[in-house]
């Protein structure tokens, strides 16, 4: 009977140290995937700052990768735009974190990506990779000072 209550108590605890560590997370954000591929689109359109998005859609496959799907306009065009980055499957087993952010199973670099339906070719997209991360790097560096 002891015990029992014991491992009642603990589980107690448990269940109310996690609600209280979760309430003090702070809201919801952007997925890191979605982030990253409207960087990656801003490096390919001619003004960045004309940028308005219009639709954010996530589609997982599990194993087949997530796709990001982008609608956007830029340069002053009012013609919808889409882009799509497509995230290989990164996760060797479920986990804890898996189940709460089902994103997190997915690389955070896309491995293709399209826009307007034509693919960058592999090159142009490494370029573009690093133009994002060197824009992450310099905006974190902002941050710090």
């Amino acid at each position: 009977m002891m015990e029992t209550t014991k491992s009642s108590i603990r589980t107690l605890s448990c269940v109310l140290l996690g609600t209280v560590l979760a309430a003090g997370c702070s809201g919801a954000r952007e997925d890191v995937r979605i982030s990253f591929c409207k960087q990656l689109v801003m490096t390919q359109v001619d003004d960045p700052g004309t940028v308005r998005w219009n639709q954010v859609k996530t589609n997982p496959q599990r194993y087949s990768g997530l796709s990001v799907v982008l609608g956007f306009e830029a340069d002053g065009n009012e013609h919808p735009r889409q882009a799509v980055c497509h995230y290989r499957y990164n996760a060797v087993d479920d986990t804890a974190l898996m189940l709460s952010d089902p994103l997190s199973a997915y690389a955070t670099s896309p491995e293709t990506m399209t826009i307007d339906g034509e693919p960058l070719p592999r090159p142009v997209l490494a370029k573009a990779v690093k133009a994002a991360m060197i824009q992450q790097g310099k905006a974190f560096i902002d941050r710090m000072r």
